[in-house]
Formats: C-alpha cells, structure tokens, sequence
C-alpha cells in the first residue's frame, strides 16, 4: 500500500521544484532573438542578477549548467600555470578545483573538515606565508550541499583584505543565492557564479558569473580564455553575442518569471522564510538524533546552511531503505549522500519554492518513515518544528 498518488515532491539539493508560474512562462512561442522585447528581457535579467549578487560590475548569462559556469569563471582571470588555493569544506570547491588543474592550473588545496564550515584563520595563516603572491584566486563555495555548511564569506574577504593579498576571491553561489544575503561588493569577492535550478526556482540550463571591476583587470592578462566563455566577447554590442549564439529563450522566460517572484516577495522576507524553514528542520531532526541512529553532519550549529541539511547516518544502516520508503511510499525524493558520505547520511533540502506545508510535509514523510521501517528515533520532530513555526511566525 502507498499514498503517493499526486505530485511528487523534491527534497533534493537541486534541481529543486518549479514553480507552476515559472512552468507556465515557458510555455510560448520563440519570438526573434534580435527583436527588441527580448533585448530589454536580457538587459533586465542581468541587472536584477547583478541586484541579487550584490556586485555593480558585469553579469554574464551562459547556457550551462553550474559546471559550466565554473568554467567561465576560472578561464576568464587565469592563465595555465597560475596557482589557486582551494578551500575545502565539502564536495564542491574540490571539484572546482579539479576543474582548474584539468585547465593547467596548479591547485593547493587548504585541507578542511566535512563537519566544519571554512576557518577564516586559517585561509589568513596561509596567505601571510605567500610571501611572493604566488597563490592568484582563492575558491571557496557559500553553501556546500554535500557536507551542508555555510561558509562565511565575508570573513573571508576580510582576511584577504587584512593581509594585503592580491589573490582574486571567487565564490561558487550555486546553492546560495536566492536562499540567502550574497553581497559581493561588501565582502570583496572577485568572481562569483551560480546556477538556475536551486534557489532561484529555475530548470537546469542557465550558469551566471559575476565580476568585479579588479576581475577583469586580471581577465585583460587571462591566457586561458576561450571563444565560448570569453567576457571579452559577450561585452559586445549585439545581443547575439550576449550568449555566444541563440539565446535560450525559454529559459529565459522562465528565469524572468522566477526573478519576479523573489523580487515581489522581497528578497529580506525570502531570506529569513529560508532562516525559519531550516530552522524547523533542524528542530526536527536534533529530536530524531536522541534515538542514536543519527547526527547533523555539521557540528557547528551556527554552520549548519538554510539550504540543506545533511543528517548522519550513525548507526551503521543503510539510508537508502529510509529514502526508499519516502519516495515510493509517499513520493517524496530525499537527497542522497554524496561524496564520502555516499551510503552514510541522507539530505533535507529546503531551498528555493518551499513554504510551511512543503517542509512539514517532508519530515512529516521522514517521521512516518522511521516508524514504519523501526529506526530508532526520538519522538515528536515534526512537533518541535511545527512549535519553532508557531513561535516564529506572528499572527
């Protein structure tokens, strides 16, 4: 027996769920790509991506998806051979950092912990030993969804500034932005990306890179620039050249529908509907943790992201019948572990189109799941959310 029968709902880091809004702005026709409507749909959606990166330098739009938008960013203010020095805090800045020595770039990588979000301290104590500024960008992710830190940016920035480093701040906003403040002019962040399927409520196509003014003052020296990715030729003055080719209309679309939404709800009420809603799932999931089966994988409460939250597994258990039962049961999709929590944690996401009754349907899902397969578990996670809401929300 099931009681899946409906729309299944995504609980997953990504793509998130869309919007019937966003779904129903698709669904036109293609209109000329050099017609005026959409040059003025371009030139509105850099400037709010620009509003919602907090940058007064340039936006570019790729028809990528984060992977590509990495890309972007690395070939754009590097030359093969330059150093980076990569900030671990979980999966993604390592993989970024694989990108750029798949480029010719040499990486360091500042060893971290998947439990702990980045030391600020830490990323200054290895800047004050580059002595001869040989490290030229520093990566570092806002939101990893693997581990579920949040890193703090602007702290970051700080040290960088503090120490007198020239090495460029580049910042993956992939699952950040949309869910929570990203002020890359106030922080100091060189180059930052981002992708349109986790916050901003959009399919998966779209890649965005912004840039400093100091970011393309390094990109006039980049050797590793390329046709494709080159900012240098999307500055052009024709629309065609904007996106390399054919604008992704659709998408386009879409992603103007999206940007609408955030800006009509206001981007403070978004952030802090993120704040509560995470916090409900963490209330959530600290009851379920006094049954001995699990933990928050990060350890550090105020490091836990608004984005996703990644739970342990402690017990030795496979995760997978938990996240078995959600979907085909119930039809909702929990995120897996990922990297070196592969078959040891299982994911909440909450992030992007989600309200009180998306999220406390979900653990609603999770609760009735650990009952019905025996996991032990503490009772009453979904009532200690539903109390943080009700004390939360004011009438």
């Amino acid at each position: 027996m099931a009681v899946r029968a409906g729309r299944e709902f995504l609980a997953i880091p990504g793509p998130t769920t869309i919007p019937d809004e966003v779904l129903r702005a698709m669904h036109r026709p293609a209109v000329d790509m050099y017609s005026r409507p959409l040059v003025m749909l371009t030139d509105s959606l850099l400037n709010d991506l620009n509003r919602l990166f907090g940058n007064t330098g340039r936006c570019y739009i790729y028809i990528a998806n984060g992977h590509g938008a990495w890309e972007a960013a690395l070939t754009n203010v590097l030359s093969k051979g330059d150093k980076i020095l990569v900030l671990e805090s979980g999966r993604f800045a390592l993989d970024w950092g694989d990108a750029a020595a798949r480029l010719g770039v040499a990486i360091e990588i500042l060893k971290g912990d998947w439990h702990r979000a980045v030391r600020p301290a830490e990323v200054e104590a290895r800047l004050r030993m580059d002595k001869d500024g040989t490290i030229k960008a520093v990566l570092v992710v806002q939101i990893d969804t693997s581990s579920g830190c949040v890193n703090d940016i602007a702290a970051i920035g700080q040290v960088i500034r503090a120490v007198r480093h020239d090495a460029l701040l580049m910042v993956d906003a992939v699952a950040s932005l949309g869910c929570m403040p990203f002020e890359m002019d106030a922080w100091g962040v060189d180059v930052a990306m981002s992708g349109s399927q986790k916050g901003l409520m959009t399919p998966p196509g779209l890649g965005f890179v912004a840039a400093s003014y100091r970011a393309h003052e390094a990109h006039q020296k980049a050797g590793l620039r390329t046709p494709y990715w080159d900012w240098t030729a999307r500055d052009g003055n024709s629309h065609y050249q904007k996106y390399a080719g054919t604008p992704p209309e659709q998408l386009m679309f879409a992603l103007r529908q999206a940007l609408d939404m955030l800006f009509e709800e206001q981007l403070d009420s978004v952030f802090r509907r993120h704040r509560l809603l995470a916090e409900a799932v963490r209330r959530a999931v600290a009851v379920w943790t006094e049954g001995g089966a699990f933990a928050f994988n990060i350890t550090e409460p105020r490091e836990r992201s608004d984005a996703v939250t990644t739970v342990l597994v402690t017990d030795g258990r496979d995760p997978l019948k938990l996240q078995d039962y959600c979907e085909t049961k119930c039809g909702v999709l929990l995120g897996a572990g990922f990297g070196q929590m592969k078959g040891k944690a299982f994911r909440i996401a909450h992030m992007g189109h989600v309200n009180a009754p998306t999220v406390l349907g979900v653990l609603g899902v999770i609760e009735m799941g650990l009952n019905a397969l025996g996991i032990p578990h503490g009772r009453g996670g979904v009532q200690a959310a539903v109390e943080w809401l009700a004390e939360s929300v004011n009438p």
